[in-house]
């Protein structure tokens, strides 16, 4: 829809999507104080001000204004990428976790994880700490999530190599508690693992990391997200190779925040998201917000443009049905703009 069709719609109380028409992968959004803070991913670029992860904000989850960059570049990372931001706010701080990998760093240190914090929700945000993980040269999507007792824990994704218990090579999903803001406590345990064929990312995939061995079959889950709902635990994650029509959102639940975790019923692709053949590829690493009412929870993701040139900006409604939750959509078509 053109940018005049998309301003006559809003003003009529709808929206298509992308709500965001630019490039904004990975997108997290952070409601303080009424107002609506998207990150996105920026990998090796910048934004216009010099800085790491573009910034959009809104009043109502639909109309959004770039404004600028989040993150002050961090001395000694020229040409690493930076991925996956997200925010949390805790006494009077803004915290944000992202992974920094690549460029001249990449051969021995890989992707890590790392936390930076401003006074403001917009920042600039400055690097603070290393979220180290030694048991992994690839560590990436952090989700801080804190549980009804106050105690944080930080979700990410992680790789695995071996194939132990039946299990799959590939990015998986781990959560350890956290000592404090900056400081994991390295206890980390398994949310879950690849174990199914839709999240093939590539085979005979060879790894530089892994001293160039070649794995027959290389899976990914990814982008964890965590909800409680019902007295339980579901971790939300992306699964599959995101070029393709394959990936999409699935989740696993479990009744304690450190697990054990059940993925049953994903078997054959991903439930809560997924692609629509001709309108929708690729919808994917979200992000979970509720609307201006505080009444109807949203999924925040990026799918495709038609060129797949850009990930853009989507929204929609998210369900708590009696199979699990469901996304309602994604949607390609005018929608009630969120109350």
């Amino acid at each position: 829809m053109a940018v005049a069709g998309q301003a006559a719609a809003r003003a009529a109380g709808t929206y298509t999507n992308p709500v965001y028409a630019g490039q904004f992968p990975d997108p997290f959004v952070l409601r303080h104080q009424g107002h609506y803070y998207a990150f996105g991913t920026t990998g090796q670029g910048r934004t216009a001000d010099g800085r790491i992860f573009t910034l959009l904000t809104s009043d109502n989850l639909v109309n959004w204004k770039n404004a600028g960059g989040a993150l002050t570049p961090p001395a000694g990372a020229e040409g690493a990428d930076f991925w996956a931001p997200e925010v949390v706010y805790h006494q009077g701080t803004f915290y944000m976790y992202y992974s920094m990998g690549g460029g001249a760093i990449a051969a021995t240190v890989g992707h890590r994880l790392h936390v930076a914090t401003s006074k403001k929700p917009e920042g600039p945000y400055t690097q603070v700490a290393l979220l180290d993980v030694p048991a992994s040269k690839f560590t990436i999507d952090a989700h801080p999530y804190q549980d009804t007792d106050g105690q944080w824990y930080l979700f990410y994704a992680r790789d695995f190599i071996d194939s132990d218990n039946g299990y799959r090579p590939g990015t998986g999903l781990v959560v350890d508690r956290l000592l404090n803001m900056t400081r994991l406590a390295g206890e980390s345990r398994t949310v879950m693992r690849a174990r199914h064929d839709w999240t093939v990312f590539e085979k005979n995939r060879t790894m530089p990391l892994y001293g160039n061995k070649t794995f027959a079959e290389w899976h990914t889950l990814e982008g964890p997200f965590v909800r409680r709902h019902g007295g339980k635990y579901y971790c939300f994650y992306s699964g599959a190779n995101f070029l393709t029509p394959r990936y999409g959102v699935d989740y696993c639940v479990a009744n304690s925040i450190m697990g054990p975790y059940s993925d049953q019923g994903a078997a054959n692709g991903p439930r809560v998201l997924h692609a629509v053949a001709g309108h929708v590829r690729g919808p994917g690493h979200h992000s979970h917000v509720m609307s201006p009412n505080g009444k109807t929870e949203y999924l925040v993701y990026h799918a495709w443009n038609k060129a797949m040139t850009e990930r853009q900006l989507c929204i929609d409604k998210l369900a708590w049905t009696a199979d699990g939750p469901r996304c309602v959509g994604p949607t390609y078509t005018p929608q009630p703009v969120p109350a």
